[in-house]
């Protein structure tokens, strides 16, 4: 059984949590206006996104909460700029990146997101230090400055005695702490996790959000996720829910 993960600031890698002072702050980080998603199904176009305007602040932990089909993960692959809006306006940091060209938005999304699957996607052939340098393979850092940064990263999410471990020879809490690791190592500017504890056990549900929460806490992060989990959504301080492709409630989630 994983034990809980205490976050150290002495094992930050170079750079992490400077992004956002180094932004407008006072502006949110996330800003959305009449936004519109659809998909076509053969001659049928499918609605799944109408009209959503939203504001996430710098620095937020945020859940997004809704039943199958209620368009929850494709806001978050919108803001994760993995899928394009049909039309509205999608900023980050103050860019609008709906309007940004595929290879823009490839690369805009390398330097700015950290993404935490469900299913961790770690490459089984990989150790965890490697699974968790390949981010960086895309930056002009050194092999040993990948490598130093690396193992910084997993220190910080308590695996530094796990790093030469493929994926098969870890519980599934330990993989997605390498899958958080991978995520944090670029110093994103936004973490979004899609269902991150929707494959583990109980405990190491709990390990993985408190892990999250400490980011948020301690280095500032902003973090989006998704959850179908009421339990999980308690860890953000704020809930939005999504119900056929709408905003209907929002609420305090943590004190």
């Amino acid at each position: 059984m994983d034990q809980p993960v205490a976050i150290t600031h002495a094992a930050e890698p170079p750079g992490l949590g400077t992004v956002a002072t180094a932004m407008d702050a006072t502006s949110p980080l996330i800003e959305i206006r009449a936004l519109f998603k659809s998909y076509r199904r053969g001659d049928q176009i499918i609605p799944v996104l109408n009209d959503i305007s939203l504001d996430i602040a710098h620095g937020e932990f945020t859940a997004l909460m809704g039943p199958s089909g209620s368009g929850k993960s494709t806001l978050l692959n919108l803001i994760a700029g993995i899928d394009k809006p049909d039309s509205g306006q999608l900023r980050i940091a103050g860019l609008d990146i709906s309007r940004l060209s595929e290879t823009a938005l490839a690369d805009w999304r390398a330097a700015h997101i950290g993404f935490i699957f469900q299913f961790y996607n770690l490459m089984p052939v990989l150790t965890a230090l490697e699974n968790v340098e390949l981010p960086l393979m895309l930056t002009s850092l050194s092999r040993s400055e990948r490598r130093e940064r690396a193992a910084l990263t997993l220190a910080m999410v308590g695996l530094d005695d796990r790093m030469d471990h493929y994926p098969s020879e870890l519980s599934g809490g330990q993989q997605q702490r390498v899958a958080i690791a991978r995520a944090i190592v670029t110093d994103p500017t936004l973490i979004v996790a899609d269902e991150p504890t929707g494959d583990l056990d109980r405990r190491s549900a709990e390990d993985v959000l408190a892990l999250l929460r400490r980011l948020n806490e301690e280095i500032g992060k902003t973090v989006l996720m998704v959850t179908h989990d009421a339990n999980a959504a308690k860890s953000a301080r704020r809930l939005i829910h999504l119900d056929k492709g709408e905003l209907s409630t929002e609420q305090s989630g943590q004190s």
